[in-house]
């Protein structure tokens, strides 16, 4: 069985853009690879939400994705969110390169994240932990500054 793909634009605020890439193995695990550029240094959230709807920006792309209805976590808790892939990192330039393996997020089945939403946060995700009134829905991991809508790839 070969790998299935699916490819993500991201757009947002000012100057946002982004290309991520999932690969799922036939073991299960996906690799999210890309580049997204424009952010402000440091850390921001980094998750898949409910819905591929971006009629209203990243603001209609709904919850966090959570088929199995957990608290938000780190990637590497079992009590998580599906769609929690915790942060990604920002360098001086605003380029953030991607690169995270997964074992929640699928590109086939009743769980996949096929048609659904990836979104950039203007903050960094708390993993669940910072005690905030919204530690444990969304990490508190502020505004949504880019997203985009997961489509399978095109093998050409």
């Amino acid at each position: 069985m070969s790998a299935a793909k699916a490819v993500v634009l991201i757009s947002g605020n000012s100057n946002i853009r982004g290309s991520v890439q999932f690969i799922q193995e036939p073991n299960g695990a996906t690799h999210v690879k890309g580049r997204i550029t424009g952010l402000s240094p440091g850390l921001h959230g980094f998750h898949i939400h409910a819905f591929g709807d971006t009629s209203n920006g990243c603001n209609s792309t709904g919850p966090h994705f959570n088929p199995l209805k957990k608290d938000h976590g780190a990637p590497t808790d079992r009590e998580r969110h599906a769609g929690d892939l915790g942060n990604i990192f920002a360098g001086p330039d605003g380029v953030a390169e991607v690169s995270i393996t997964d074992k929640q997020i699928l590109l086939t089945g009743p769980h996949s994240i096929l048609g659904r939403a990836v979104v950039v946060h203007a903050d960094p995700d708390d993993l669940g932990r910072g005690g905030h009134e919204l530690s444990k829905t969304t990490g508190n991991a502020g505004a949504r500054v880019g997203c985009g809508i997961i489509g399978l790839q095109s093998a050409v």
